[in-house]
């Protein structure tokens, strides 16, 4: 590969309104979960790139998309990153489009809606034009799937097929060798007006490029997590606790505290005659008195006083007292009843 250096491009200007009112005040990708941002967790699965290419975020963003360069800065202060604005969101392609002027060579796609685990020392050798990441899935109807010929390589991309015969479903995840084809493909997507109600979305211009020759191949991967709605956010967060990121036997004592693993508890949090767990994260600064509560997620300064959470989301600096109660309550909710 001459090109060592790998663009990852992240898209992140959609609104989030599946996860309102979390999203009122940040990104959903600033959403926590098992102790971290969702995308802390994105960025984590690029680690295993292979050190002899040179990673640089592309990062796009729309509503309060300030807050995930701010993020990106303090937090990745090592990693070259730029910023492009996506302020009308027209679908997929279009971000991609919008960043033109830093997309040459190899490159990755990466959705943050959606948590995959995979290794990617392979990209340094990477023969194939293009790879997309795939699930073997139950009932492959609700999805986007990779029709693979008897040859190995992908036919084409297909939204929501009627029939079962194609059950690889698209995960959010691609490697495209060179950019500069992409692009090309997406310019014609727009010439042809190839979108569905307003969006001209990723596949239809890879399906461009498989009409044009494109050898792309799946990779399969056994982890592909959720983290676009309440109900999948948590599912998301007890599968990460139960795997690796429970540290409920790394924890000081409490007064009078009860811990039912797996839990993330930041060593910042404070906690008194409580029972905690299990599935339970509680953010930096949280200060928990007197509650039950499991399977919830409790972001940074969050308070939760004399009440009982279960399957609950609370947002940064949020105080709930006495209100026994499935909660979904914003940033710098007050909630005392």
């Amino acid at each position: 590969m001459e090109n060592r250096t790998l663009k990852v491009v992240i898209p992140m200007a959609g609104l989030g309104t599946r996860l309102r009112p979390q999203t009122w005040s940040k990104p959903k990708q600033l959403v926590s979960v098992a102790g971290k941002a969702v995308l802390d967790h994105v960025i984590d699965t690029l680690s295993s790139i292979p050190k002899e290419m040179e990673v640089e975020l592309i990062n796009i963003v729309g509503y309060l998309g300030e807050q995930i360069e701010c993020y990106i800065q303090e937090n990745y202060p090592h990693l070259k990153a730029h910023t492009v604005v996506q302020e009308n969101p027209r679908g997929q392609s279009h971000a991609v489009q919008l960043a033109r002027e830093y997309l040459h060579g190899p490159m990755l796609i990466v959705f943050a809606d959606t948590l995959i685990e995979t290794q990617l020392g392979f990209l340094l050798n990477e023969t194939a034009e293009a790879v997309a990441w795939v699930k073997p899935v139950d009932d492959p109807r609700r999805f986007g799937v990779a029709e693979v010929g008897s040859d190995g390589w992908v036919k084409r991309l297909v939204e929501k097929p009627a029939d079962m015969s194609n059950n690889l479903a698209v995960v959010g995840f691609y490697y495209f060798q060179n950019a500069e084809d992409l692009l090309d493909a997406i310019d014609e997507q727009m010439r042809r007006d190839v979108q569905l109600k307003g969006e001209y979305y990723l596949a239809d211009a890879i399906n461009i490029m498989l009409e044009n020759g494109l050898k792309m191949r799946t990779e399969k991967v056994d982890i592909w997590l959720d983290a676009g709605t309440p109900e999948a956010l948590l599912e998301t967060n007890r599968y990460l606790l139960a795997h690796g990121l429970d540290n409920s036997s790394q924890i000081k004592p409490y007064n009078n505290v009860v811990i039912k693993s797996p839990v993330f508890i930041h060593p910042s949090a404070q906690v008194s005659d409580s029972i905690i767990g299990p599935n339970v994260s509680l953010g930096a600064g949280c200060k928990v008195q007197n509650a039950i509560i499991q399977d919830s997620i409790l972001e940074d300064e969050a308070q939760a006083e004399w009440v009982i959470l279960e399957s609950s989301l609370v947002g940064r600096r949020a105080q709930l007292i006495r209100r026994p109660a499935v909660i979904n309550a914003g940033d710098n909710t007050i909630v005392n009843l």
